[in-house]
């Protein structure tokens, strides 16, 4: 583990604060007129969620912390946990839902997923940032809202929500950004 200044710390570093592992989401530097410079940063808890606004001060330094990453694969839901496969051994593991939060509405069976690790405890799941789904359900499109880039509501197979062109019916493929929720374009 590496100690790092306050005011070096980035979005997307994991750092351990007050005893808790940590994600930097925002940063903000901020030299005020009178007094030394700090650094804003907005912490989100890896555990539980918890956000955490906090100053630092470039005399101050926090432990940076490295997560392992492993390749896993998605095989089903029992319950509220979802069961994955280490895809070097082939071991089982069962994880809560919520540690994907709405992400988990677009696993699909057999699907690849980046497990991030702390000390062989599992802190969270990366799925891919796009994935392939079937509009099983879309509204008509209405005549004469061609002045604006409309869009309209459509169901996924998996049950999800998100807006598509005009242009998308009933039975088409389209890729979706899983953590945006939204259409991208239409699947080959």
């Amino acid at each position: 583990m590496a100690k790092i200044s306050g005011v070096d710390i980035r979005p997307g570093n994991n750092i351990e604060y007050e005893g808790g592992l940590w994600r930097a989401v925002k940063i903000q530097h901020t030299q005020p007129g009178k007094g030394g410079a700090y650094m804003q940063v907005e912490l989100k808890n890896l555990i539980d969620g918890r956000k955490n606004n906090v100053r630092f001060r470039s005399a101050e330094s926090v432990e940076r912390i490295r997560l392992d990453t492993k390749d896993f694969q998605y095989l089903y839901a029992e319950g509220d946990m979802l069961v994955f496969m280490d895809n070097e051994n082939y071991e089982q593991i069962n994880l809560p839902a919520e540690l994907l939060g709405e992400a988990a509405d677009f696993l699909q069976d057999g699907m690849e997923v980046t497990l991030e690790m702390y000390e062989d405890r599992p802190i969270s799941v990366q799925l891919p940032d796009t994935i392939e789904a079937t509009v099983v359900e879309a509204d008509a499109v209405v005549k004469g809202q061609t002045a604006s880039a409309s869009y309209k509501p459509a169901i996924l197979d998996n049950g999800v929500r998100v807006m598509v062109p005009p242009h998308i019916v009933s039975g088409t493929r389209i890729v979706v950004d899983v953590y945006a929720r939204e259409y991208v374009k239409r699947a080959d």
